[in-house]
């Protein structure tokens, strides 16, 4: 009599308990990234219990109350990591802070991967079945050089690189004039944003010129930071190029640094490792022929490279590096933008470049 009782008003503190512990939610506060390659992993909340499952737990802490043996403390069931932010609330369309949280993701370096870039969003089939027209370049230079056997004019597929200096730019003019793809500026460091890049990607897809979005790499920044300002302003679109990290030295920046190879490389794998996580697209690292010699010979094989090369074919200043773009020129000329831009181009067929901008098998160039 005396013991069902006692079972009786501990049935109903653990009911009261259980009650309580379904109305309350945990909050998640997930700290900013260490610069670190190796796994980064955010802390896991634990679920939370709706009514049937505080009935269940009750229920069953309850039958063990009166059972002499042991009851084990309720596991939390797993916890998907957060959800990406929607593609449409970047920092130029709402909220200004910039420290904000990366997602909760477990990141892993240096995973070894084919040179196509993986796509985990994939276009629509009707979309990915639609092959926007490719124009002959005819663009000038106002510094030409003779490539000899070897000219760029050789490839199929050509396109620019912008930034706010191009100003404002007719890019139904550009398109028409060669420029099948473009990349173009979008922040450096971990607090500019590229003045004209709203406009320039609004416009370059209004006039269906294949667009990507590059990031100017700040060597006296954090690279989580530079990672999550880039993810801040630059939208999730399936349809467009992989983004690029932008490597190389700076007389005119403030940032004087001259890092090691070895931290170079680590705090490139953060950024590039964060990106990838983001957008499900291996992202194309850009260099020029100083910066890739002191720092990136014989690294990073399995990521697509944009190499800059201005006076010789890049098999002569990269010797024995794979590439998918050839930025040939920093003096090109071409109706649709006033003064100077910087001429590029693929590495491949048409059908290649179809297959590889839309991320498909077969589209990857191992050039030399």
């Amino acid at each position: 009599m005396r013991i069902s009782a006692l079972s009786t008003i501990l049935i109903g503190c653990l009911a009261v308990a259980g009650c309580r512990a379904s109305g309350t939610e945990d909050v998640l506060s997930i700290e900013p990234s260490q610069e670190i390659t190796s796994a980064i992993k955010a802390p896991v909340p634990p679920a939370a219990l709706g009514s049937s499952d505080a009935r269940r737990a009750t229920q069953k802490m309850a039958r063990a109350a009166v059972s002499p043996q042991a009851v084990p403390a309720p596991v939390p069931e797993p916890v998907a990591d957060i959800a990406a932010p929607h593609p449409d609330a970047l920092a130029w369309a709402g909220d200004n802070s910039v420290n904000q949280p990366i997602e909760n993701v477990a990141l892993t370096a240096s995973a070894p991967m084919p040179m196509e870039r993986p796509v985990t969003m994939a276009a629509p089939p009707e979309r990915m079945m639609t092959r926007s027209r490719i124009y002959r370049h005819q663009f000038r230079d106002a510094k030409p050089i003779n490539f000899g056997r070897v000219s760029p004019r050789n490839h199929a597929v050509h396109g620019v690189d912008v930034s706010r200096w191009q100003g404002e730019i007719d890019w139904a003019k550009l398109r028409s004039q060669g420029a099948n793809f473009a990349y173009i500026k979008a922040t450096d460091g971990g607090d500019h944003l590229d003045p004209m890049f709203k406009t320039n990607w609004r416009r370059a897809d209004e006039a269906g010129i294949k667009r990507g979005a590059y990031h100017f790499f700040y060597w006296c920044r954090v690279a989580s930071e530079q990672a999550a300002w880039f993810i801040r302003n630059v939208p999730r679109d399936p349809d467009a190029l992989p983004p690029v990290i932008d490597v190389e030295y700076n007389g005119d920046s403030s940032c004087k640094r001259r890092l090691s190879p070895e931290k170079v490389r680590e705090k490139m794998q953060v950024f590039m490792d964060l990106l990838e996580r983001h957008y499900g697209k291996r992202p194309v690292i850009y260099t020029a022929p100083d910066f890739y010699a002191d720092n990136l010979r014989g690294a990073f094989q399995n990521y697509p490279f944009w190499l800059r090369a201005v006076a010789q074919h890049p098999s002569k200043v990269y010797p024995g590096r794979r590439w998918v773009f050839w930025q040939y020129s920093g003096s090109g000329l071409s109706q649709g933008v006033s003064g100077k831009i910087d001429l590029n181009v693929f590495h491949g067929s048409e059908e290649e470049w179809h297959r590889w901008s839309d991320g498909r098998p077969g589209g990857a160039v191992a050039s030399r």
